[in-house]
C-alpha cells in the first residue's frame, strides 16, 4: 500500500504542472465576468448534488440545499443543529457540540453515521468510507458555504452507500474581487470563536485563505473538576488557475489543501438514570482522563475542462489523512462501562469506582483507541448534453478508483481511584491490545442520463461497485508487525445498482415524483465470513408545489431491507471491534413534508417574515425474530421496531427581518425513542426524552460592513436526555448564550 501512496502524489505533482503550463500559458487579455460566472456555475454543479433550490430543479426525489444566507441567519457550529431543519434526516446527539454526529436518512443507521456518503466538495470525506466509515472526523460547518441534503433513487451516483443518502458540505468559495471577512464570539462556558478569510480572483488566477478556531470549556461538570470541553482549529487554503473564458477550451484547476486539529475532553460515560434526575450535568471522576486528540489533512485537485457547449469532463484526485487517539475509560472491575450503567444495581462496587470511591489498584481500565487512517482515489465525470428527436438528454458518466485503510495500534493503561482521583498503575504498551489493519481498493462506476420529454423527465441510472477488502491482525504478541502471529482475510465485492427517477410537470406550480433504487452498503474488514452485504429496494413517491409565494412538498418512502447491517461501534454501545453482523429484514416506511412561505409577500408588507414547517413521520421494523449480543438490540421478535428513530420530528423556522434587525427564531420537536428493539409503550428505563428546543438568532447592522449578533441555544433551558448510549444518560446542550461581530471587506 506505501507504494500506492507515493504513485498517487506523484501522480498529484504531475498533473498539476502539466495543467498549470497550459493554463498559464492563455491570453492574459481581461476575462468577462459574465461569461465566467456561467463557467463558474457549471463547475459547481459538477460536485454538487442538488446545486440549486430544489424548487427551481428537475430532481426526481427529496433534496434539500441549505445556502450561504441560511447558514448565516441560523448562526450554526452544530451540524445536527442544521439537519433538524431537514425532513428525512435523523440525527443522535451525543456532546451537545456536533463533534462527532450520528446521521441517517430515512431510517438508515445512525451510528457514526455510517450509512450517509458524506462528503466536502464532493469528495468523500470520512477517515476510511469503505473500510472504517465510522465518521470519527466531520467536517467543520463554521467554514461551510452551503449544505446539500439528496435522498432517493437520484443519488445512486454517490456510492458506497446507497440506501439513505448523500450530504455534502461546500466550504467558502474563492471571491470574484478582492475581499474578506471576519468573525469574533464569546459567550458561555468560556466559549469563543475566531474566524476570518481573505481571497482574490484575477484574469487568470484566484486565492482564498481561511481560519478558524472554535473553543469550549464545556457544560459538564467533572467530580474531580476539569476542562470538558474542545478546542479546534481548523485551516484551509486554496488556488485557482483558468482561462479566459473565450479560449478554444476553458479549463480550470483547482488546488486545496485543509489542516484539523482537535483536542476535546469527551467521554463515552454517561450517568445512571438516578443520577441523571438529581443532576444530568454531572460527570463521574471515572471519566477524567478521558480525552480525544485528532488532526486531519487534505489535498485535493481538480481540473475542469469543457471541450465544445455540449461535453465536458471533471477529474478529481485526492487525498486525506486523519489520525486520533481517544483515550477513555473502556472497563471498571473487569466490567465494560456499556454493561454497568445498562445494569447498575447488578454492579455496584464497579459503579462505586466510577463514581469516586477508592479501589485497588488496576480497577479501572482506560484505553487508548490510537488509530491512523487515510483515504485517497481519482475520480473522472465525463458530461455530455445531446438530443434524440424530440429527446432531451443529459448523460453523465463516472469513474473513480479509491483506496483507504484504517490502522489500529492500541493499548490499555490501568489505574487506580484515589478519593476521587486516578492515580496510573499499569502502562500499558502500544499495539497490545489491537494491532491491525483493514484496508479496501474499491473501483466504482455509473453512468446516468436524464430524459426530457415533453412534460416528463426520466433519470434512469446503474452504478457498479467492485471492492477488494483486506483485513491484517498481526495479533498482540507481535507489536513489531514481523508477521509471525499474522491472521489475514481477504474478500470481494461486486455489485451492480440500478435506480429510476421520475418526474411529471403537472403544471407549471405542480411536479408528481417518483421513484426505486436498489440500496447498498458493504460489510467492513474484520467482519464474520457470514456476513452479507446491506442490500434493499427502496420507494418513493411524492407532489412538490412551487410558485412566487408558497413552496411545498409531501414524499412518501419506503426501504424494504433483504438484509439490514448492524455494526459493533462503541458509539453505538458495542464492543468497539467495528465488525459487522446481519440482522435479517426490515422494513421502513415514512413521510416526509416541507413548507416554505413568506407571509411578507402574502400580506404585501415591507418587511420580510419567512416560514419554513418540515415534518418526518418514520416506521422502522424488524421482519424477523433473531438474538443479538448487540446491546441496543438483544432479542428481537418479528414486527419490533428499530431503536434510536423517532416516529415524529417536526421543525419550525420564523424570521423577521426589517431594515437593519433581523431575528431568527427556530424550534424542533419530537417524541421519545425506544433504545432497545421492542414494540407497545416504551418502557421508561429503555427510553430517551420527548423534547421542545427554541434557539434565536439576531443581528443588528451597526454599520455597512459590521454586523453586531446575539444567539441564544436553547432559549427554554429545557432538560432532556438524548441518548443512553454508549454508556448511561445524556444530557442535551443547555441554554447557551454567545454573541459578537462580524466583519465584511
Amino acid at each position: 500500500m506505501k507504494a500506492s501512496k507515493y504513485n498517487f502524489t506523484f501522480l498529484v505533482i504531475f498533473t498539476f504542472f502539466f495543467t498549470f503550463n497550459e493554463l498559464t500559458a492563455q491570453d492574459t487579455e481581461s476575462a468577462s465576468k459574465d461569461s465566467l460566472d456561467v463557467f463558474d456555475q457549471l463547475i459547481m454543479e459538477r460536485i454538487t448534488v442538488v446545486g440549486t433550490p430544489v424548487w427551481m430543479s428537475k430532481i426526481p426525489g427529496a433534496a434539500r440545499y441549505v445556502d450561504y444566507q441560511e447558514l448565516q441567519k441560523q448562526g450554526y457550529t452544530d451540524i445536527n443543529r442544521i439537519l433538524r431543519s431537514i425532513s428525512g434526516v435523523h440525527v443522535q446527539e451525543e456532546d451537545g457540540f456536533g463533534l462527532r454526529p450520528n446521521i441517517g436518512l430515512r431510517g438508515a443507521g445512525m451510528e457514526r453515521s455510517t450509512k450517509v456518503n458524506l462528503m466536502e466538495d464532493g469528495v468523500l470525506i470520512a477517515p476510511a468510507p469503505y473500510s472504517a466509515p465510522a465518521a470519527y472526523y466531520f467536517p467543520n460547518v463554521g467554514r461551510m458555504s452551503s449544505i446539500e441534503v439528496r435522498k432517493g433513487s437520484s443519488q445512486i451516483k454517490y456510492g458506497p452507500n446507497s440506501t439513505g443518502g448523500a450530504i455534502n458540505l461546500i466550504t467558502t468559495r474563492i471571491p470574484y474581487e478582492l475581499s474578506g471577512q471576519a468573525e469574533l464570539s464569546a459567550g458561555e462556558h468560556n466559549s469563543s470563536k475566531l474566524y476570518a478569510n481573505i481571497g482574490n480572483s484575477h484574469d487568470n488566477f484566484g486565492y482564498l485563505i481561511e481560519g478558524m478556531n472554535i473553543r469550549n470549556e464545556g457544560f459538564k461538570k467533572l467530580d474531580s473538576g476539569g476542562d470538558t470541553g474542545f478546542n479546534v482549529t481548523d485551516l484551509m487554503g486554496k488556488m485557482m488557475f483558468r482561462t479566459n473564458p473565450d479560449a478554444s477550451r476553458y479549463q480550470r484547476l483547482d488546488l486545496k489543501a485543509g489542516y484539523y486539529d482537535e483536542i476535546s475532553n469527551e467521554t463515552y460515560l454517561g450517568l445512571t438514570r438516578s443520577d441523571f434526575n438529581d443532576n444530568p450535568f454531572r460527570r463521574y471522576a471515572g471519566s477524567s482522563r478521558d480525552r480525544m486528540s485528532a488532526e486531519h489533512w487534505q489535498l485535493m485537485a481538480r481540473h475542469f475542462i469543457q471541450f465544445s457547449s455540449d461535453l465536458d469532463l471533471t477529474t478529481t484526485l485526492y487525498r486525506n489523512n486523519f489520525k486520533r487517539d481517544w483515550y477513555k475509560l473502556q472497563s471498571a472491575d473487569g466490567i465494560s462501562i456499556s454493561e454497568i450503567l445498562r445494569n447498575p444495581a447488578q454492579y455496584p462496587d464497579a459503579l462505586s469506582y466510577i463514581r469516586g470511591t477508592s479501589s485497588p489498584d488496576n480497577t479501572l481500565t482506560v484505553r487508548s483507541n490510537n488509530r491512523e487512517y487515510y483515504s485517497q482515489g481519482a475520480e473522472s465525470r465525463l458530461t455530455f448534453h445531446y438530443d434524440l428527436g424530440s429527446l432531451e438528454n443529459r448523460l453523465e458518466l463516472g469513474v473513480r478508483f479509491h483506496q483507504d485503510q484504517e490502522d489500529r495500534f492500541q493499548f490499555e493503561d490501568d489505574y487506580r481511584m484515589e478519593n476521587g482521583t486516578m492515580i496510573l498503575t499499569n502502562a500499558g504498551i502500544p499495539g497490545t491490545q489491537a494491532n491491525r489493519i483493514g484496508s479496501a481498493d474499491a473501483l466504482a462506476v455509473f453512468i446516468q442520463n436524464r430524459i426530457i420529454y415533453d412534460n416528463w423527465t426520466f433519470n434512469p441510472g446503474i452504478r457498479f461497485e467492485n471492492i477488494w477488502f483486506s483485513n491484517r491482525d498481526y495479533g498482540t504478541n507481535d507489536i513489531q508487525r514481523s508477521g509471525s502471529d499474522l491472521r489475514e482475510t481477504q474478500y470481494h465485492v461486486n455489485v451492480i445498482v440500478p435506480g429510476i427517477g421520475v418526474t411529471y410537470d403537472v403544471s407549471s406550480q405542480i411536479t408528481l415524483i417518483s421513484g426505486i433504487h436498489k440500496g447498498f452498503s458493504p460489510p467492513s474488514p474484520g467482519s464474520d465470513s457470514e456476513t452479507r452485504s446491506e442490500e434493499s429496494i427502496n420507494y418513493e413517491l411524492g407532489i412538490r408545489y412551487a410558485d412566487q409565494l408558497i413552496q411545498s412538498e409531501i414524499i412518501g418512502f419506503y426501504n424494504n431491507y433483504n438484509n439490514l447491517l448492524g455494526s459493533d461501534l462503541a458509539a453505538g454501545g458495542g464492543g468497539g471491534t467495528t465488525a459487522q453482523f446481519n440482522a435479517g429484514e426490515v422494513n421502513v416506511a415514512g413521510i416526509e413534508a416541507t413548507l416554505n412561505l413568506d407571509f411578507a409577500d402574502l400580506l404585501e408588507i415591507s418587511f420580510q417574515l419567512p416560514l419554513s414547517i418540515n415534518y418526518t413521520l418514520t416506521d422502522a421494523r424488524f421482519q424477523s425474530s433473531f438474538e443479538s449480543n448487540f446491546g441496543p438490540w438483544g432479542t428481537v421478535q418479528k414486527g419490533d421496531k428499530l431503536p434510536f428513530i423517532p416516529r415524529h420530528q417536526l421543525n419550525t423556522s420564523l424570521s423577521f427581518s426589517f431594515d437593519k434587525l433581523g431575528i431568527h427564531l427556530n424550534t424542533f420537536t419530537t417524541g421519545k425513542m425506544r433504545t432497545i428493539a421492542g414494540n407497545g409503550s416504551i418502557p421508561q428505563n429503555s427510553a430517551t426524552d420527548s423534547y421542545f428546543l427554541v434557539d434565536l438568532s439576531s443581528s443588528y447592522q451597526l454599520f455597512s460592513s459590521l454586523n453586531l449578533f446575539v444567539n441564544v441555544r436553547n432559549i427554554t433551558n429545557a432538560v432532556y436526555n438524548v441518548s443512553d448510549r454508549p454508556a448511561g444518560l445524556r444530557p442535551g446542550l443547555p441554554r447557551t448564550i454567545a454573541g459578537g461581530l462580524k466583519l465584511n471587506l
